[in-house]
């Protein structure tokens, strides 16, 4: 089933598929209940007949959020219900084609003597809708609350027992939210969706290296650009990094969107084999928009932004670092660097980065020079 949001589908793995289970978790507040209205409005237009069962909210205010999202439509029907037993048995009479229950924690089993949000409870209850969905073949979500470490809240046999698992992932205090797949039988779990929160919900990103980069600040040190993959998709990010003085006796390490160790790592390698005294500085590293990313394709990146600070030179404009490094100072190939190049061209940069043994694969770029350099002291040479 195909729910219009193009972002959303490509993280379920082309659409929804019949009789799946699909949880989707987040922090409170992060838009998760918005995301869904407007998945459900989709399948509505579609044809589709969706009954959206809330234990938080009472009918009212459901209407009062579709009217200001503008999903109202008669193919949405809308319970306010906690107890399992009467859900389970309004199913074989409205004949819903999708079911939401909104949220998991707050469903409660009569036959149970524990509260609503336990682990017995939350159980009990996704089995029984697990049930129900393989026999009659009705997909249904479950909206599912995170704790404070960002884990679904209740049993992780909850994770095993459902087919899909979603991520709503974002900072509140940012416009950019991404839906992440951790785990999909139907589909990869590398995708990524990007979304941008609006006064009337949430809108699509289908272009995120535009986004990303829109306030990139032009010929400011500790400022690179890279491509990253997140599954089939290259998105162009913003790295930054910071150089400067400490007055501890243990300088900070503070690293946002990145791997905190791979970052360690890399400092390692740059003070043994280019000779920057970075011990005594307090390192900052940020991915700009929010994003996480955590493969070695963007090891360059991180090395050339620490060093732009250090430096405090500013990175040749039009200029694009690829590669992941070894710890005696070796630039290695990386995956799928045709793609990424493409994606550096259509983005209008003119000079790109890469190990020397992935040059010949990189061809019809027109006017997008290509550099190869077998290890760091050959990169920092051409950039600086």
């Amino acid at each position: 089933m195909i729910t219009g949001l193009s972002e959303f589908d490509r993280v379920l793995g082309g659409g929804l598929v019949e009789g799946s289970l699909v949880l989707i978790g987040g922090d409170p507040g992060i838009g998760k209940s918005t995301l869904m209205l407007q998945a459900l409005n989709g399948l509505c237009q579609m044809g589709q007949k969706v009954l959206y069962v809330s234990g938080e909210e009472s009918v009212r205010q459901i209407k009062l959020r579709s009217e200001r999202l503008q999903t109202l439509s008669p193919r949405l029907f809308v319970v306010s219900e906690i107890d399992l037993e009467k859900i389970l048995a309004t199913i074989p009479v409205e004949k819903p084609d999708v079911l939401v229950i909104d949220s998991i924690q707050t469903m409660y089993n009569p036959e149970l003597s524990s509260a609503p949000g336990s682990v017995s409870q939350v159980r009990e209850s996704t089995l029984k809708l697990m049930v129900m969905a393989k026999r009659s073949g009705i997909p249904v979500f479950l909206i599912g609350h995170v704790t404070k470490d960002g884990a679904i809240a209740g049993p992780r046999v909850m994770e095993h027992m459902v087919d899909t698992v979603l991520y709503f992932e974002g900072d509140s205090n940012h416009v950019f939210r991404i839906l992440r797949a951790v785990k999909n039988r139907f589909g990869s779990t590398n995708e990524i969706g990007v979304f941008e929160m609006k006064d009337r919900g949430l809108s699509q990103v289908t272009n995120p290296s535009a986004v990303f980069l829109s306030e990139r600040p032009e010929k400011s040190p500790g400022s690179v650009v890279t491509a990253c993959m997140e599954g089939t998709r290259p998105i162009l990010v913003e790295i930054q990094g910071l150089a400067s003085s400490s007055n501890l006796g243990t300088p900070r390490r503070t690293v946002l969107g990145l791997d905190q160790n791979r970052v360690a790592l890399l400092v390692a390698v740059m003070e043994k084999k280019l000779g920057m005294q970075l011990t005594g500085l307090d390192i900052f590293m940020n991915v700009a928009g929010g994003v996480k990313v955590v493969e070695p394709a963007v090891d360059m990146a991180i090395v050339t932004a620490i060093a732009s600070s250090f430096l405090d030179r500013a990175v040749p404009d039009g200029l694009v670092v690829l590669g992941e490094i070894g710890l005696t100072g070796e630039v290695r190939a990386i995956s799928r660097i045709d793609v990424r190049a493409a994606e550096i061209k259509k983005m209008g940069f003119n000079h790109l980065i890469v190990p020397k043994s992935s040059v010949s694969a990189l061809k019809g770029l027109g006017d997008v020079r290509v550099t190869g350099v077998r290890n760091l002291s050959e990169a920092m040479e051409v950039i600086f």
